[in-house]
């Protein structure tokens, strides 16, 4: 049973195309909404996905160019229109305290909920957000402003309660919680049954990776490991390798080579150069190095 629901919103880079939209993604779990970045048409693109606002509460900005960050400001006064309560939570680097204040005045004073500017790391990896079921950690990336990645964690289940075993030893209610947290079970003459007999383990946690936007980085490989989504930046091709160290942007096969070094489970390229027609070629760049490798695009949802 897949646990994360990703909702590729928009995938292109900075240059406007008729084919891709600038960088934004929704991350469903559990009945709530993540927004990872958040560029132009963000809010008519999370409508079509079926996704509700209602459960989006949490906005997370990974830098501050227009193509990350400038559909922020409809959406928010869009979600003014729902006149709910409560915050929305934006988390963003250091200078988003300085330039968005400014903003909001203007185009959305009078909103009905709180919008709290919650600073972020750039430089290092971070809790920055924790709840009962997910926490979310920045990654440091290597752009030409400071930029973070981040890492959304599921928080490890408790052990499942056989339901024979329970009925076979008669395990009170009131004992249960505690069993699914470890502990063995005390018969009434003192035998004890031991947890493994008890309980299996849940499914290990999912984890998702979003490095946009970054030049290759060898640092981030110990702290995605393993993670069953790498969603990276594959700005070019390696024919255009010197580009994307001057703008510091990633190929395709550097990202290939980052999901190898990482043992992720499988990447996924997006924010795509508009000078690209068809992104086939980035791909098969990308599977010479990590077979497991596959395209983002407008509309796809991937679950895990």
């Amino acid at each position: 049973m897949s646990r994360f629901e990703l909702s590729i919103l928009g995938c292109g880079s900075a240059f406007p195309t008729t084919r891709h939209l600038p960088s934004a993604q929704a991350l469903a779990h559990n009945g709530r909404v993540y927004l990872i970045d958040c560029g132009e048409g963000t809010q008519l693109q999370y409508r079509r996905s079926g996704l509700k606002l209602g459960r989006l509460q949490h906005i997370f900005i990974s830098h501050l160019h227009g193509d990350h960050c400038l559909g922020l400001f409809g959406l928010l006064s869009t979600l003014g229109l729902y006149e709910r309560g409560g915050e929305i939570v934006i988390h963003a680097p250091a200078d988003a305290l300085r330039i968005f204040p400014p903003i909001l005045e203007s185009f959305c004073h009078d909103l009905p909920f709180e919008v709290r500017i919650n600073p972020i790391p750039t430089n290092h990896s971070e809790v920055i957000y924790d709840d009962k079921a997910v926490t979310v950690r920045t990654l440091p990336l290597k752009h030409r402003m400071p930029t973070a990645g981040f890492l959304f964690e599921e928080k490890e289940a408790s052990r499942h309660l056989l339901g024979d075993m329970a009925d076979f030893y008669q395990i009170p209610h009131y004992r249960r919680a505690a069993i699914k947290a470890g502990e063995d079970f005390v018969l009434p003459d003192g035998t004890v049954v031991p947890n493994d007999r008890l309980t299996r383990a849940a499914e290990p946690p999912c984890r998702y990776a979003y490095c946009s936007d970054t030049m290759y980085n060898e640092k981030l490989i110990p702290l995605i490991e393993g993670v069953d989504l790498l969603y990276h930046e594959a700005t070019y091709d390696e024919a255009n390798a010197a580009m994307a160290r001057k703008v510091y942007h990633s190929t395709a096969r550097q990202a290939a080579e980052i999901a190898r070094a990482a043992g992720v489970k499988r990447l996924m390229l997006g924010h795509f150069s508009s000078r690209y027609d068809d992104e086939t070629p980035l791909l098969r760049e990308a599977q010479e190095v990590f077979p497991d490798t596959i395209l983002a695009n407008e509309g796809l949802k991937y679950s895990f």
